[in-house]
């Protein structure tokens, strides 16, 4: 196995050497277009007279070198900034579909811009994808005047712009956008009734900025787009009261590795008992026994300050992969509701949905698809699995020279956390600046607390302070700066030595530079690799470190339970290899994770197939290429949206209750794809027969006012959200063949793990 592992590697090293030869090659001849005496306006011309060849159909490969060269000299007139080489060769992967790992701080923003400006030339638009709001606005307007410099357009598009300025942002030769926010203007897009309602124009030429969160930690993540919301009359807090009096192992139990939570016989007597509710499983109690599992989900499973926090009175859900209040998400209805009668708030539930589309299938409806990352060679096989992206590894400008030190490993998290405290109080004394990464919320700010009684002050990041994360993180490279952060990724803001001071940034770098150090290791190695790399900047002194503990999460989810007191020792594990096996239970559950969104894929998948007929269907009438009168027009549109509403109401409660399909010894995801198809095929006689019984009532007219007054109009407020279905995702991999997957886990964590546990040495 793992002579096929290094086989495997060496080739895919041999391939990634042999492309950047090639980009070497290239970039030389871009160099040797030497326009520095070039007049601005001759610059200007030449921009001009590459977008009518490209216009006029000459391949955008023969005019590579012409355009890069162009954007090179219009950067360093515009912005003062020359791209290095490596920048240059970054850029031509992006423009062959490649998916990039360049190192952070090396400038990929910079390097967006050449493949930006060369696919745009044939005026069918340009789109980057930004992980938040603040950065899509920071590079429009860091990177506008090099595109303007050269006669193109550029916008970026916020969240609660009107329609007209979302559609003047689209129609820019390149427009920078947070995947989600344009993937909600493609839902609203597909109920518009009028051609005029819509803001996209058709898809041509994506580059994903942190790609690697986008297209795999968020990939899976639907949006929604629902009706008018409506205040929920549910029994919320009585199912919650109830859920607090079950105990675990008496009334309910977990599965394998406490993703879910059952109630047991016993545990059903007792709601039987309380409630007085007869047999809870029949089925005239369905409704109480989903409100009821919903409860104790969130009772059992989710916790404040972790999980999600409460703010101004509402639930915010945290990101599981930065830390930081998922904007605008939302649990799947019947959970949200059981989480905000937990926390005793109301909860106002949203209207029917109307569309949905996970970030994934959004995202590959562009038929050219390029991304950059700091981290991506380590889910290589996942980038060509589901998007057919090969990943190239630019080499960085200056060598790395930052120390990456094996893990420091405890047995218990109060030796740990004291250890980390003392080491941390020792740096901060010598002025050098600490970037700390933690596990959670709650984490970070009792790390913070503990640092600030040990006299070190911090200044802490995390989903309670999110809207100064671009300047606290600026800062976090300044002498004496310790910077206690939850998960650095997405956050798309370099760390400079002394903050950009560069008298400042001569003395951190006597002391080292940048020390980082994580209070534990994630279950994707990737992850952790995006703290690392947070230091060694640009040849720039650093360090790294990750603390763990064997009571941490990922260990004790994948060990077996060992008396505390065999455990007990204050100083830090020897074994050195006990990091390496360590990274292999890494490696083990990103395989698992990875083979179960491939088989939750297969729900998604076929309900988005269904989307896309319809919705094709549905926008050769919007567009008038089916010919009919403006009322049939709009009677068909408004049915198909009718149609598909019910459709996805259909699917939600089909997906709810399909893992019951294995008790009957029955194929869950054969028997959804089963009832999913019937169910499609009825629709086209269902938007037939509704057509012509509301074209009866028209009676042939074309009048909008009656339209309105028969009920054929848009919803009178729409709502878009995003349902976190990691519950859902749960829920069915317990009941799936992946399950016999997550069984191996615990016995090889075991394995590996148990050489080094050893007896107290006191």
């Amino acid at each position: 196995m793992k002579i096929a592992a290094r086989l495997l590697q060496n080739f895919r090293d041999h391939d990634n050497r042999q492309l950047l030869k090639n980009y070497e090659v290239t970039a030389e001849l871009i160099r040797t277009r030497n326009l520095t005496v070039w007049a601005d306006a001759e610059l200007q011309v030449e921009s001009l007279r590459l977008q009518q060849a490209a216009r006029s159909g000459i391949p955008l490969d023969e005019l590579l070198v012409d355009a890069y060269a162009l954007v090179c000299e219009a950067a360093a007139r515009a912005l003062g900034l020359q791209p290095y080489d490596v920048q240059i060769m970054a850029a031509i992967a992006l423009h062959e579909r490649m998916l990039i790992e360049q190192h952070t701080g090396e400038g990929k923003t910079l390097s967006a811009v050449m493949p930006a400006y060369l696919n745009s030339l044939t005026g069918k638009g340009v789109h980057v994808l930004t992980f938040n709001d603040y950065l899509a606005r920071r590079d429009a307007l860091w990177m506008g005047p090099v595109y303007r410099f050269l006669g193109l357009t550029v916008n970026s598009v916020q969240a609660g712009m009107s329609l007209n300025e979302k559609r003047a942002a689209y129609r820019s030769d390149i427009t920078y956008v947070t995947a989600k926010e344009a993937g909600f203007d493609y839902l609203r897009d597909t109920i518009a009734l009028t051609e005029s309602a819509t803001v996209h124009r058709p898809f041509h030429y994506v580059i994903v900025d942190e790609a690697d969160s986008l297209l795999l930690d968020e990939a899976r993540v639907p949006l929604v787009i629902s009706g008018e919301s409506e205040v929920s009359h549910s029994d919320g807090m009585l199912y919650a009261d109830l859920a607090r009096q079950l105990l675990p192992g008496e009334h309910y139990d977990y599965d394998e590795f406490q993703r879910n939570v059952y109630l047991n016989d016993a545990g059903a007597a007792q709601v039987e008992l309380l409630l007085g509710c007869g047999n809870l499983y029949d089925s005239r109690n369905s409704q109480l026994l989903t409100s009821l599992n919903c409860a104790l989900h969130v009772e059992t499973l989710l916790t404040k300050d972790i999980d999600y926090i409460v703010r101004d009175g509402a639930i915010e859900l945290i990101e599981e992969y930065t830390g930081r209040v998922a904007e605008n998400r939302f649990l799947p209805d019947g959970l949200q509701a059981a989480l905000t009668a937990k926390e005793g708030l109301k909860w106002t539930a949203g209207g029917k949905i109307l569309g949905t589309i996970t970030i994934q299938h959004f995202i590959s409806l562009y038929p050219e698809i390029c991304g950059m990352t700091a981290t991506a060679c380590a889910s290589a096989l996942e980038f060509k699995d589901i998007y057919a992206l090969q990943v190239v590894k630019i080499p960085p400008n200056r060598p790395n020279i930052r120390t990456d030190y094996p893990h420091r490993i405890y047995t218990h998290k109060e030796a740990k956390y004291q250890s980390l405290v003392q080491v941390i109080s020792s740096i901060h004394r010598e002025g050098r600046p600490i970037l700390i990464g933690t596990a959670s919320v709650e984490e970070s700010d009792m790390l913070a607390a503990e640092l600030a009684a040990a006299g070190v002050p911090a200044q802490v990041l995390n989903a309670k302070n999110d809207a100064e994360e671009a300047d606290i993180i600026a800062r976090a490279g300044e002498l004496g700066a310790v910077t206690v952060s939850t998960n650095m990724a997405g956050r798309g803001v370099d760390i400079r030595l002394g903050g950009g001071d560069p008298v400042q940034a001569e003395a951190v770098t006597r002391l080292g530079g940048l020390y980082v150090i994580g209070t534990h290791v994630n279950e994707s190695v990737r992850i952790d690799n995006q703290l690392r790399g947070r230091s060694g900047r640009q040849g720039d002194p650093g360090a790294s470190v990750f603390y763990v503990s064997l009571e941490d999460d990922l260990m004790r989810r994948f060990s077996s339970p060992t008396p505390a007191h065999a455990l007990r020792q204050q100083e830090a594990i020897e074994e050195r290899e006990l990091s390496r096996k360590i990274a292999s239970i890494q490696q083990i559950v990103m395989s698992q994770n990875f083979d179960i969104h491939n088989e939750l894929n297969g729900y998604s998948d076929m309900v988005e197939d269904q989307r896309r007929i319809l919705y094709a269907e549905r926008l050769r009438i919007l567009l008038g290429e089916q010919p009919m009168s403006p009322a049939e027009q709009r009677v068909r549109l408004f049915y198909i949206d009718e149609c598909w509403a019910d459709h996805l109401a259909f699917v939600s409660y089909l997906r709810e209750g399909i893992h019951l399909e294995s008790i009957a010894s029955r194929s869950p995801i054969d028997e959804f794809h089963t009832q999913i198809t019937v169910a499609f095929d009825q629709i086209p006689g269902k938007i037939e027969r509704a057509t012509e019984t509301m074209l009866a009532r028209l009676g042939g007219s074309n009048d909008p006012a009656e339209w309105e007054r028969l009920g054929l109009r848009s919803p009178a407020s729409t709502r878009t959200y995003i349902i976190n279905d990691q519950y859902l995702q749960n829920k069915r991999s317990s009941w799936t063949g992946t399950t016999v997957v997550a069984f191996w886990l615990r016995p090889i964590a075991q394995k590996l793990l148990s050489p080094f546990i050893k007896q107290p040495k006191y």
